[in-house]
């Protein structure tokens, strides 16, 4: 059997040992599920606006499986020629206010509109049916029996009442929005916001595993295969990080670049890269005395050649163990430093961030407000942890901890 045979060989044991594994199996799946909400989450959440931050108060604090009748008033237009691409990434501006009104106080008489908002039931209020419809930039005026006003790009538009009235009758302004998961105290979807963390979370853990992975591996590498002094200085970095706390360590390097969402991945890879390098160096300790490496070494090859062709594909088991742990830990510490204030900033939805704004209502008689993000947490990173053990069962990986 060739050499290439041979690794196909491996590889389908190992996947059929992987697949044997219930648990690992299922946190597979649901890490797959999470990476295309993740991608998709705009599409798939109810409300389309950046960061799911559509706030209507009269609805604020509702239960799981709320439904409310919303009154859309317009604002201005929507952007133009948006693409599917630039909807995914950002969202869609909101191009309506969302008033929530009591069912059936919806009325429209003359040149106006009617209606009760959700909670002040039975007091009613009025609005120009040209402000619903239109963008209307200052005063409405009358002009020869017809309504007048400037719209959001500054052109008069005239229209008579009957006009108005016509198009009420024909495409009324009312919406009917289901909250799945409730509202927060903002009077925002929670469902939506909990949809949208999944990209947070997914984005963090993929940033700073990449970066742990990048430089661990580079400085285990070199420290285990290379030795003496080089190694004793890499070792002597490694320990000194080692010592300091993973959170400290994290609140010291976002208080010394910022709070940008981009210095949080950075921080949190930072503080993760030691248990890549110290795995990799023992592994690398290991493999340099192997046969086949002194064949490769008395042929002539390179240090550089030997590392990166012959040894660190020997480390993808042990590296891949280690990355699947480092994920879940790095969720967890973004998810920790948004619930203190030091991670991603509002509007933002992540996960630490709902638990900081809703655990209060835990024992409020509105737990869910608190239950969703934490669960959302729980369930992540113990997918992680399970493929981390699967992998490490499957690749038959000694010593490592998923």
């Amino acid at each position: 059997m060739d050499t290439r045979a041979q690794h196909q060989s491996e590889t389908a044991r190992a996947w059929r040992r992987f697949r044997r594994n219930r648990p690992a199996l299922a946190g597979a799946w649901f890490i797959a599920l999470s990476l295309l909400v993740a991608l998709l989450g705009y599409a798939l959440a109810p409300d389309h606006s950046p960061d799911a931050n559509t706030q209507i108060p009269e609805i604020a604090l509702r239960n799981p499986g709320f439904r409310a009748e919303m009154l859309a008033i317009r604002l201005g237009r929507r952007p133009e020629n948006q693409s599917w691409w630039s909807f995914l990434l950002h969202g869609r501006p909101d191009d309506h206010r969302l008033i929530a009104v009591e069912p059936g106080s919806l009325r429209a008489s003359g040149d106006s509109i009617y209606f009760s908002r959700f909670d002040r039931p039975g007091r009613e209020e009025s609005m120009h049916l040209a402000r619903v419809f239109y963008a209307v930039r200052d005063s409405i005026w009358k002009e020869a029996g017809a309504w007048m006003f400037r719209d959001g790009d500054g052109v008069v538009q005239r229209f008579s009442a009957g006009a108005l009235t016509k198009r009420y009758r024909e495409d009324p302004p009312l919406q009917s929005r289901l909250f799945l998961l409730g509202t927060d105290k903002y009077g925002r979807c929670m469902f939506s916001r909990l949809l949208l963390g999944f990209r947070v979370s997914l984005l963090v853990g993929c940033i700073a595993v990449a970066i742990s992975l990048t430089i661990g591996v580079a400085l285990g590498a070199l420290g285990g295969y290379f030795g003496g002094r080089l190694d004793d200085l890499i070792m002597l970095i490694v320990n000194t990080v080692w010592s300091i706390p993973t959170l400290l360590l994290v609140f010291a390097i976002v208080l010394a670049l910022g709070r940008g969402i981009g210095i949080i991945f950075l921080a949190v890879g930072l503080t993760m890269w030691v248990d890549v390098a110290r795995v990799v160096r023992g592994q690398v300790l290991s493999l340099r005395e192997l046969p086949f490496v002194e064949a490769a070494r008395s042929m002539g090859f390179g240090s550089g050649r030997i590392v990166l062709r012959h040894i660190l594909p020997n480390l993808l088991g042990p590296v891949m163990v280690v990355a699947a742990g480092n994920f879940a830990t790095a969720i967890l510490i973004e998810s920790g430093l948004s619930y203190l204030g030091f991670g991603v900033q509002p509007p933002a939805p992540s996960w630490g961030g709902m638990l900081n704004e809703n655990y209060g209502y835990a024992i409020s008689g509105k737990p869910f407000l608190a239950l969703a993000p934490a669960m959302a947490i729980a369930l992540t990173v113990l997918a992680f942890n399970l493929v981390g053990n699967g992998l490490r069962d499957a690749l038959d990986v000694k010593g490592i901890k998923g």
